[in-house]
């Protein structure tokens, strides 16, 4: 048992009695159980994983809450439920699937779950390693001219490539898809989108994806269920393929005996407590939803990882309640969707377009003429042969924002679809398509969708609500280390590299305690 729990304090029942008792009597009288702690972190995903590890390796007491539950891989390969055959391990909590063609399925604490939006759809993973479950392993790193686009210069770009980004790499182990597995048919749509990319005079490059390459071998070889080859991502892989952080940060962070990570434990809000610290309080649920107990949590450190719509919704609370009542005015707004749009190329051949997972490669077409983006093949269970899916990226201006709302108790997000950026990003995409369609002959066969994000960002952003170290303004010992922190956009990259170097950067400093100096005047 890991060694982190200092206190304990049961104010109804303990855990011996309602082990005793029936699941009904449970929720009718459910214990409060209250813990003092030294850190404590919410979330799980990039931001928080990072934030786990370096906590753990300084030998500080910490707690980890997931709402989700864990998912490890399993010999039989079926720990995800997979699209041909989706079931209450597909999604958060609902009755029907979020993505693709609706299915009906039983309400469990699945992998993927969607924030409905006014004018955009938000998905996100639910678990322990939360994104990381879901996401298509892309770990890319923006250029130091784009990223300038998006980013303060007093954020050392220098000092996230040589330090931080190398850091992140050197424990999730991303590397390009090798020869021998990109020239199988899995992988047809790759190679066809790299051979037009060249015809069409684009710069194009495999990508490094957070992916054991030698498990997918394997999977090809018939000695793992097939998973990566088919195209299984967002669901998960039940070959275990993917270097989710549940795998790597997370594990390490439990390997140091400081770190305990609480799944299933839903928090509902954040409030001051004495000398600095914070109460947390949660509900602890079962795997199909039900509260069986509500804890609180003291702790001296809280680190926010939620993601970018529940850590902005956990701060949203606790400024529209007045628990966190030095909280500025700024929580919820400049929040983006990363620039994602999804399209569909139509050929005169076969694509395999269904399979072949993650996505493998990209264009970099940053000298377009209307704005810098990129554009990625990924696999959709929904495309018909002859054609593939791809998704764009671009620089999206932070104009979308979160409110409370009362009666629901929950955030309301907006996002203006057609805004006069996005507008100019709509317009690159359709450049960078009419190049590639005059140069092979294809076209766009599914227009161009930005209705919905994989890459929610913002909402309690750097400059604003908090400091690029992620200190939220007004209180010294509360940190943002997660999507949350970034206005909008990871300037034409995937967002994931960039939130764990971000998050071990803030981590780096809140452990070294270098003196702040004029952190605020940061713009």
């Amino acid at each position: 048992m890991p060694k982190v729990i200092k206190r304990r304090h049961f104010l109804q029942a303990s855990l011996a009695a309602t082990a005793s008792i029936g699941l009904s009597t449970v929720r009718a009288n459910a214990y409060r159980l209250e813990e003092d702690i030294e850190a404590l972190v919410i979330g799980s995903g990039f931001g928080g994983a990072v934030a786990a590890l370096r906590l753990g390796q300084a030998g500080m007491e910490t707690i980890v809450l997931e709402r989700g539950r864990r998912w490890p891989i399993t010999d039989a390969g079926n720990t995800f439920s997979t699209y041909q055959n989706p079931d209450g391990r597909s999604t958060w909590l609902s009755p029907t699937t979020v993505i693709f063609n609706q299915t009906k399925i039983d309400v469990y604490t699945g992998v993927l779950d969607v924030k409905v939006g006014d004018g955009i759809l938000a998905y996100r993973g639910a678990g322990v390693g939360g994104s990381s479950l879901v996401y298509n392993a892309i770990s890319y790193q923006p250029t130091k001219e784009n990223f300038y686009r998006v980013f303060p210069r007093s954020i050392k770009y220098e000092e996230l490539d040589e330090v931080y980004y190398p850091r992140v790499r050197s424990i999730i182990k991303p590397s390009p898809i090798p020869d021998l597995i990109l020239n199988t048919e899995y992988y047809l749509a790759s190679r066809i989108f790299l051979e037009q990319a060249a015809k069409a005079g684009f710069k194009a490059r495999k990508l490094d994806i957070a992916v054991d390459w030698n498990i997918v071998q394997q999977e090809i070889l018939g000695q793992k269920v097939p998973s990566a080859i088919t195209g299984q991502v967002y669901y998960g892989l039940n070959s275990g393929a993917k270097n989710s952080l549940d795998r790597n940060y997370l594990s390490m962070a439990e390997a140091t005996g400081n770190v305990e990570i609480r799944p299933l434990h839903v928090v509902t809000a954040i409030e001051e407590h004495s000398g600095g610290r914070f109460r947390v309080t949660c509900n602890q649920i079962t795997e199909q939803g039900a509260v069986v107990a509500k804890k609180t949590f003291v702790c001296r450190y809280l680190f926010l990882a939620a993601g970018s719509i529940g850590t902005t919704e956990l701060l949203l609370r606790a400024k529209h309640n007045c628990t966190l009542r030095r909280l500025n005015h700024q929580v919820g707004q400049f929040w983006g969707t990363n620039g994602d749009g999804v399209s569909a190329i139509a050929t005169s051949m076969q694509t395999n377009s269904t399979l072949g997972g993650p996505a493998t490669a990209v264009i970099e077409d940053f000298d377009n003429p209307t704005a810098p983006l990129v554009i990625e093949p990924v696999p959709f269970p929904i495309v018909p042969q002859g054609v593939y899916a791809a998704l764009g990226l671009a620089i999206t201006k932070p104009e979308g924002y979160l409110t409370y709302n009362r009666a629901t108790q929950s955030a309301n997000l907006f996002w203006p679809k057609n805004s006069a950026n996005n507008q100019k990003i709509l317009q690159a995409n359709l450049d960078t398509y009419q190049r590639l369609n005059q140069a092979n002959g294809t076209s766009l066969a599914i227009p161009l969708d930005f209705s919905s994000t994989g890459h929610p960002l913002g909402g309690a952003v750097m400059g604003a609500v908090c400091n690029t170290y992620g200190k939220v303004r007004g209180y010294p010992n509360l940190f943002v280390v997660d999507g949350s922190l970034i206005p909008g956009s990871t300037a034409c990259a995937n967002p994931s590299l960039t939130i764990a170097a971000l998050a071990e950067r803030a981590m780096d400093r809140f452990l070294n305690k270098i003196p702040e100096g004029k952190e605020w005047d940061d713009k």
